[in-house]
């Protein structure tokens, strides 16, 4: 799909910047309610990631394993969620949320983008149980599927939700699959190379996770948004409306 295409079919906010993993800091913890409370405080489109539970519900977690954020070690796929509610906590006090929870929360008020966590090969029962917590949305324009797992982007395209296939510089045997998607979400490093600038010239390109400012404008030229964290939202707002 062209680019002028997809950008029609999306929420404008989407090309103002995406906070990653909601807009957290030292304070507020990354994929936290609060962090996305945050974002949707300040306009923002956010970015999350789900993970399919033992029990079949959709948890947020960038990791598959909850050590780094709860200091508890446990696989979210080998626990059910009453597990994962009653023994595991973000370094805020809250529990992990449910995709559900964060629906209800945001009330389709801001864009988000789901990244969709395969974890052995569960591609096609992680797809399903999104089918069917997406399948009665009011506005699809306000939300984004992306994922490394092309078979999982594939399942979800019968929603009729823009998609991205992301693609990193360790796995990039799938560039080859990039016109099977509405678009790419690329690791920043990429844009460095001349397949993945050319391919933006006619295609719609987000980049991930821009930190600073020096890395932002030097893939500015390439890109129709950025997910960032650790900048001020209103600066990236200002590079991304100046480049239109």
């Amino acid at each position: 799909m062209k680019k002028e295409e997809v950008i029609k079919r999306i929420d404008p906010r989407y090309l103002n910047g995406i906070c990653h993993r909601g807009f957290h800091n030292d304070h507020i913890p990354e994929n936290s309610l609060e962090a996305f409370k945050e974002a949707i405080k300040i306009n923002s489109a956010f970015e999350f990631d789900i993970h399919l539970t033992l029990d079949n519900e959709l948890v947020i977690s960038h990791d598959p394993n909850l050590l780094r954020m709860t200091g508890k070690d446990g696989n979210i796929e080998e626990l059910t969620l009453k597990e994962i509610k009653d023994n595991y906590r973000l370094p805020n006090g809250e529990c992990l949320p449910t995709l559900r929870e964060i629906l209800d929360c945001n009330q389709e008020r801001v864009p988000i983008v789901i990244e969709v966590k395969v974890v052995n090969k569960n591609y096609k029962a992680i797809s399903k149980r999104l089918i069917e917590e997406l399948k009665d949305i009011k506005d699809k324009s306000k939300y984004m599927i992306i994922s490394f797992d092309p078979r999982a982007l594939l399942k979800v395209k019968k929603l009729g939700i823009v998609n991205s296939l992301l693609i990193c510089k360790e796995h990039q045997f799938t560039f080859k699959l990039r016109y099977d998607f509405d678009g790419l979400d690329l690791e920043y490093l990429l844009l460095k190379e001349k397949a993945y600038q050319k391919y933006s010239k006619k295609h719609f390109v987000n980049v991930w996770t821009i930190e600073n400012e020096q890395d932002f404008k030097e893939v500015l030229p390439y890109v129709d948004t950025v997910t960032y964290q650790f900048i001020e939202p209103e600066y990236v707002k200002d590079l991304l409306l100046n480049k239109k």
